[in-house]
Formats: C-alpha cells, sequence, structure tokens
C-alpha cells in the first residue's frame, strides 16, 4: 500500500537550533502539512534506519545538513544511499556550505538536490516553497 506524499513525514537534519527553527518557521509559513520530523545531528539520523526497518513510515524527502556532530550529512548520505532498501528515498542537501568538493561528493554518493541555505529568511521561504512544490507536490515516489 502506498502513502500519499500529504502523509508521509519530512526528515530535517540539522544541528544548528536557530537553522531547526527557522526551517519549521518557513514550512508553517508555507503551510506545508506534513510531519517535521528533526534529527539534531547525524547519529540520531542514522537511529531512523532501524525505525523505518521496523515499519515506520519513511520519509518523502530527506533535508540534510553537512557539517555536524559526530556524523557528517556525507556520512549520512553514503550510509543511506547503500542501503537496499532507503537509497531511493530523496535527499536534498541543505548547508551553507558552497564548497565545490562537498558538492561533487555529495553528486557521486546519490544527492538528489544541494541547496546553499540563502542568508535572508525571505528568500529561505522562497527555497521552502520549492521544495514543497517540488519534492512534496510534484515528484512521485516509491
Amino acid at each position: 500500500m502506498t502513502t500519499k506524499n500529504s502523509e508521509k513525514p519530512i526528515l530535517l537534519v540539522e544541528d544548528n537550533p536557530i537553522d531547526i527553527d527557522l526551517t519549521l518557521r518557513a514550512f508553517a509559513v508555507k503551510n506545508i502539512s506534513n510531519k517535521i520530523q528533526v534529527a539534531r545531528d547525524g547519529e540520531e539520523a542514522l537511529e531512523y534506519f532501524e525505525r523505518w526497518e521496523n515499519g515506520e513510515t519513511t520519509p518523502i524527502v530527506i533535508l540534510l545538513d553537512l557539517n555536524m556532530p559526530k556524523v557528517n550529512g556525507l556520512e549520512v548520505l553514503e550510509q543511506l544511499k547503500s542501503h537496499p532498501k532507503f537509497k531511493t528515498i530523496p535527499v536534498v542537501i541543505l548547508t551553507t556550505s558552497a564548497e565545490s568538493s562537498d558538492l561533487k561528493t555529495a553528486y557521486e554518493l546519490g544527492v538528489n538536490s544541494y541547496i546553499v541555505k540563502p542568508v535572508s529568511f525571505e528568500k529561505f521561504l522562497d527555497v521552502v516553497g520549492h521544495i514543497d512544490l517540488y519534492w512534496r507536490l510534484t515528484n512521485k515516489t516509491v
């Protein structure tokens, strides 16, 4: 049985409390009704694998920061994309890093999109609107 995109959660993997708050506020302003799950570091993100193995609904999309303690975003991405059951979950890197090496590595590991976080909240609202429009409403998932 497939779950509709509007019923699937969005997983936000972010260690910065200010960025978590801004992202949650932006999703609220854009009236995104999906439940937002938050993993506050890479290690916590990896703990979701077991939850998904035990039947918890996988997310419609994962918004993944790169520079986090314990396990960085590229390591999370690598483990996710090498997992036979979870490699099809779309991942959007949402980071402050515009480093070409991070961008190149992320795409080599199978990221679906790479977005550098805008500085202003208004521009961030635009980014969130595009994420919602594409990953939740337009893109088809398995």
